[in-house]
């Protein structure tokens, strides 16, 4: 049923006749004790409350330790915005955490049924919390075959790299391959970590960014955290041979987009950073952004920007893009 045209304020936040007539009778008792009001309109005091009922819940009355409030229209408007506005705030959380719930709905839903297929197996791994994660990491590559394959964005800010890099060191001195990739930034912020897991043997390389950690082992386990990203827990330890091999070429194409690192076996972590200045600027990246991922200055980064620029001779960072890209840079 069509709601009534409003003709007043009160009448728009729902009030009857009756209660607005009533509203107006009351204003001039605001800031008066129940007790009074009600004798001043003929009225108990239990009976003025339960009439107020409605005007209270329209925000144009208020009962404060048993005295009458009456708020003017236009604050008894913002009152009701004010809660309504909570109202619509609440719903939205709520909507955002069932709108989260739909894929992994969408994605039960999609399994076959049971006698669609036969010979249903488990993936093997699992995820799991807890637990010393050097000694559950060293156990893993000490127990275990094949080469290394790590994702770094992170490892030079964690108290066990030091004694990490004596596992590397003992994995690659048993004829085992350890890769590792970094973001740029690692060599502004740890270039010592960066030498000391090139000393050990190990080969690195650096990109622009990473989104999480992980590590591959040979084509037997992949350790990575669950969600992604550089969390030690929880963690999942996949032995399933066709995610692990997954992992290990989308590992491969980051290593082969990755740059080497030359200095680092001269002992000298102070590469260009020019390719990477130049993938940031192909992604369309502010200033802002390309001195985060790189860890230089801002200050540094317009000026290498500015320097890129001109050695390109160009006029526009699209135009420095399209120019790397034809000189073969990128």
């Amino acid at each position: 049923m069509p709601r009534p045209l409003a003709t007043s304020v009160p009448s728009a936040l729902g009030l009857t006749r009756q209660e607005e007539r009533l509203y107006r009778l009351v204003q001039p008792f605001s800031r008066r004790p129940l007790d009074e009001v009600g004798p001043a309109l003929a009225l108990s005091g239990e009976e003025l409350r339960r009439r107020l009922e409605p005007l209270i819940a329209a925000e144009l009355v208020a009962l404060d330790g048993g005295v009458v409030l009456v708020r003017r229209p236009a604050e008894a408007v913002v009152k009701v915005l004010e809660r309504q506005a909570a109202t619509v705030t609440a719903v939205g959380e709520s909507l955002d955490g069932l709108l989260a719930a739909v894929p992994f709905l969408a994605a039960a839903a999609s399994r076959p049924a049971d006698d669609e297929v036969a010979d249903i197996d488990r993936i093997d791994g699992e995820v799991s919390s807890g637990g010393n994660p050097l000694a559950l990491l060293s156990a893993l590559v000490a127990n275990s075959r094949g080469d290394l394959m790590w994702l770094r964005p992170d490892a030079w800010q964690l108290p066990r790299e030091s004694s990490m890099a004596r596992v590397i060191a003992s994995a690659v001195a048993a004829g085992r391959r350890s890769r590792a990739i970094y973001p740029a930034r690692a060599l502004q912020e740890a270039p010592d970590a960066l030498l000391a897991r090139a000393r050990a043997g190990e080969q690195v390389r650096l990109i622009s960014d990473l989104p999480t950690r992980m590590i591959v082992i040979g084509t037997t386990h992949a350790v990575l955290p669950e969600p992604l990203g550089v969390a030690d827990e929880p963690r999942l330890l996949v032995r399933q041979s066709a995610l692990v091999a997954a992992l290990g070429l989308w590992f491969q194409s980051l290593w082969e987009q990755a740059s080497p690192v030359p200095e680092l076996d001269l002992g000298h972590a102070r590469p260009d950073l020019r390719r990477f200045l130049l993938e940031q600027l192909a992604l369309g990246a502010k200033d802002e952004q390309i001195s985060r991922n790189l860890g230089i200055s801002l200050r540094t980064t317009r000026r290498r920007v500015a320097d890129l620029m001109t050695e390109l001779g160009v006029d526009t960072r699209f135009q420095a893009g399209v120019e790397a890209v034809r000189r073969g840079w990128i």
